[in-house]
């Protein structure tokens, strides 16, 4: 039977599950692709809240979703506004402004949160 996952030893008993099942040739709608799935939301959860993945600074994400997404950047210039404010963003001698933040986060799908935090 399934449980919540409470502690490390739980957690990497979960883990080494999944393992083996991910070694099998588990077929849709069977006990082991429930197991699985199950086993998945439970080590997600526990992943979430005792082994959480930092957000990356805003220059991080910005540089990412570039490469990505194969932008240059000169279209990033264009998504900020201008050459020199892409400049001196990247270099982090620049803030986003509120406008570029929109725009980032609407050309690039970059979540807000990640672009407010400070850098």
């Amino acid at each position: 039977m399934l449980r919540p996952i409470k502690n490390e030893q739980q957690y990497d008993a979960s883990l080494q599950r999944v393992y083996e099942l991910l070694q099998k040739d588990v077929k849709p709608d069977t006990k082991d692709s429930d197991e699985l799935e199950i086993l998945s939301i439970l080590i997600k959860e526990y992943e979430n809240e005792f082994h959480p993945m930092p957000q990356p600074s805003p220059l991080e994400a910005i540089r990412f979703r570039m490469d990505q997404m194969n932008i240059s950047e000169t279209e990033l210039s264009k998504i900020l506004g201008a050459r020199s404010r892409k400049s001196e963003i990247l270099s982090g001698k620049r803030k986003l402004s509120l406008a570029m933040i929109r725009r980032l986060k609407e050309k690039l799908n970059i979540p807000a949160e990640v672009l407010i935090q400070a850098y």
